[in-house]
């Protein structure tokens, strides 16, 4: 028996397949827009990944095919650069889509959309999206971008989240006149734009604020914070001494993990390296160490005690900070070492900003043994560290006068970073105003959506 041939559906069937019903709108839109199932007006195709792709890699330039992936993307609009290119014969195996194609992830980053500016071959993590007559090209990317919420709903999957091209063809979209599609995307762009310029100028404020703290340390180290300081109290530079630092203070290493015991033992909380950072502490984390009772006090960290790292990254070598008992009865690891200062003659405060100064990590660097990436020093080169010795006077001021300067840097980082943070809320906050109606561009007198329907409907049908 033949097979019965499918009905050709009228353009009155076809429509009510693309409209969604009012009763069912996700919410309220302009009387001129219309609420539309995504799948029936555009083309989705999913990528393909030859397998195994490392057989089809290649580094030929010239013959190879631009191998896009997921990974190509990043938080901007268009896909620019590829890092891989695939065989001929692995693009036969795959998809091929040109410059210029609307491409959501379905996996990882689901649902976020990009405009290729490159043609090549897409992975199994992308679905291509081809635009039918009804939809802008932009306007259907920032559609995708807006519908996040949807997207978040209908993806399966704990570990890893992913959608497929039915639940992408199920999607909601608003559907505005051609003309409004356009000015919602000039004006999306426009707002962008001006948010861009914002997170760029915060971008700059957050990451210079390292190359700020350093230049005030600098200051403070070669005398110039406190030029008008000495000469208002009738000193001069010159007066500064150099001393090593076992001369104006003591040294105290710390506790070996794995010692055998010969006595009573009990478990204290201790310091490790990964709690000292580079002018604060991070205790976040503190583990407890079994010691001897009688060693408890050996190893036992005291207020304004000065704290350095043994070793770690090349760029942090000799970091510390000054502790403040943040943790009663708190020891210290072995490649943590402690320095306490004679504070008739040196600062605690005083010593780690200086050792945290380009001075004082020359110091270390230069004598330091070092491997790739890592860098170490010894409780020797520690007390041989030449301290830049002030009077006590002028250390208070010099200290007060870089809390003052590094608390507004701070301040002012802080503020860039609430910007950063604040610029994402507000993308999507515009987002959601322009697939509402309410970026003030809606004009009556356009062509409205369900036209605009019945007109591309007929002239298919045609």
């Amino acid at each position: 028996m033949a097979k019965k041939e499918a009905k050709e559906l009228t353009p009155e069937e076809k429509l009510a397949q693309i409209i969604v019903p009012e009763n069912e709108y996700e919410y309220q839109i302009p009387n001129n827009w219309r609420w539309i199932i995504l799948g029936n007006l555009v083309s989705i195709k999913r990528g393909a990944s030859p397998r195994p792709i490392k057989a089809f890699l290649t580094t030929d330039d010239e013959n190879g095919v631009n191998w896009i992936k997921i990974g190509d993307s990043d938080s901007g609009k268009y896909i620019t650069s590829i890092k891989e290119k695939i065989t001929e014969s692995g693009a036969k195996k795959s998809v091929f889509v040109a410059k210029g194609t609307l491409l959501l992830s379905n996996s990882m980053s689901f649902g976020r959309p990009y405009i290729l500016a490159v043609d090549g071959c897409i992975h199994d993590g992308w679905l291509a999206i081809t635009p039918g007559k009804v939809f802008d090209k932009e306007y259907l990317y920032y559609a995708l971008l807006a519908s996040e919420w949807y997207f978040e709903r209908v993806a399966v999957g704990t570990a890893v989240r992913n959608l497929n091209s039915d639940r992408v063809a199920a999607t909601p979209i608003p559907l505005p006149p051609l003309s409004e599609q356009q000015r919602i995307v000039d004006r999306i762009e426009s707002l962008f734009a001006k948010l861009d310029e914002a997170k760029e100028a915060a971008q700059i404020v957050v990451d210079g604020f390292e190359d700020r703290k350093a230049a005030i340390l600098h200051k403070a180290f070669t005398g110039e914070l406190t030029a008008e300081w000495r000469k208002k109290n009738g000193t001069s530079i010159e007066e500064w001494e150099t001393k090593k630092l076992l001369e104006v203070g003591t040294l105290q290493t710390g506790l070996m993990k794995g010692k055998k015991f010969k006595s009573e033992t009990v478990l204290m909380p201790y310091l490790r390296v990964a709690n000292v950072q580079d002018g604060y502490l991070d205790l976040s984390e503190i583990k407890e160490i079994e010691v001897e009772i009688e060693q408890v006090p050996r190893y036992m960290l005291r207020d304004e005690d000065v704290l350095f790292t043994e070793g770690g990254d090349y760029d942090k070598l000799g970091r510390g900070t000054v502790w403040h008992e943040e943790i009663p009865n708190c020891l210290h690891q072995n490649h943590i070492f402690v320095v306490r200062t004679d504070k008739d003659r040196l600062l605690p405060e005083f010593l780690s900003l200086e050792t945290g100064s380009k001075y004082g990590k020359r110091y270390f660097i230069s004598c330091s043994k070092q491997t790739t990436n890592l860098a170490s020093i010894n409780s020797t080169q520690l007390k041989n560290f030449p301290v830049l010795l002030p009077s006590i006077e002028e250390q208070k001021e010099i200290v007060g006068i870089i809390r003052d300067l590094v608390d507004k840097e701070e301040n002012s980082k802080e503020a860039a970073e609430t910007v950063l943070d604040q610029i994402d809320i507000m993308k999507k906050s515009i987002l959601a105003r322009a697939f509402r109606g309410e970026l003030g561009t809606n004009d009556t007198n356009d062509e409205p959506a369900m036209e605009l329907l019945k007109r591309i409907l007929n002239e298919s049908n045609s």
